[in-house]
């Protein structure tokens, strides 16, 4: 898979996916990272690529043109890309957007700046606009970072046990059930018996009562959106009852 971002701050980019498991992903060749500077595609001698704001108004904003010829030079790159602006204004990422965007064989990610860009540039060449949450950062290069790491998860080849995106958080609809690892116990705890006795049966039961209590507790909104098993119910209501002591 590839991955296109145009940026005003390239190196933030590269410097970013130069450790750990995208790292490795870029430099095994699982996936591919460019960047693309507007600055370089200006018209202006000084490289400029913003200017005030027609209506008038706060701040400014980045020129049609020189994001175009930058997207354009990403679009060489394959025979197929999707175009994505981060902006507060889009659709909102999660895991379910993450799955959807790795069946993209090339992702071209334009990073904003300044109050905005340029309606044009959405008109003639974005394909949607995405959000990481209902908050405003300074520029999209974070939330680029972001869909990068959750995306390239999904390809294959990137991790190194291909059942590690099976159980964790939202695979299911549900948040992720605790983990514990060694010594058994210490002075910081012990981990809990069930998941030492051997019985698989009973930690599978286990994980996923703590999964529906994390989500319960942190993201009920998951609860009422999931179509819940038979044992989900019976469990759900459980934790209920145990919540309300």
């Amino acid at each position: 898979m590839r991955f296109d971002v145009v940026t005003l701050f390239p190196s933030f980019i590269k410097e970013a996916f130069s450790y750990g498991v995208i790292g490795r992903a870029i430099k095994n060749r699982k996936i591919e990272l460019e960047t693309w500077d507007p600055r370089k595609f200006s018209d202006d001698r000084e490289g400029r690529i913003d200017d005030r704001p027609y209506g008038g108004g706060p701040g400014m904003i980045m020129q049609a043109r020189p994001l175009i010829k930058s997207i354009e030079a990403a679009e060489r790159k394959s025979k197929s890309s999707y175009i994505v602006s981060m902006c507060p204004k889009g659709k909102l990422f999660n895991h379910k957007k993450a799955q959807e965007f790795v069946s993209k064989p090339h992702l071209i990610l334009i990073c904003g700046r300044y109050e905005g860009i340029d309606q044009r540039v959405l008109d003639q060449k974005v394909h949607e606009e995405c959000s990481i949450g209902d908050y405003v950062l300074s520029g999209g290069e974070i939330p680029a970072l972001i869909i990068i790491e959750a995306v390239s998860r999904f390809v294959p080849g990137v991790l190194g046990d291909p059942d590690s995106t099976i159980d964790e958080s939202f695979s299911n609809g549900l948040l992720e059930y605790p983990q514990f690892t060694r010594p058994e116990s210490d002075d910081y705890g012990k981990v809990p018996k069930v998941l030492l006795s051997g019985d698989h049966k009973k930690i599978l039961q286990w994980r996923l009562k703590q999964s529906l209590l994390k989500t319960y507790r942190s993201r009920p909104d998951l609860l009422e959106q999931r179509e819940l098993t038979e044992e989900e119910s019976t469990l759900l209501e459980e934790i209920i009852s145990e919540e309300k002591g």
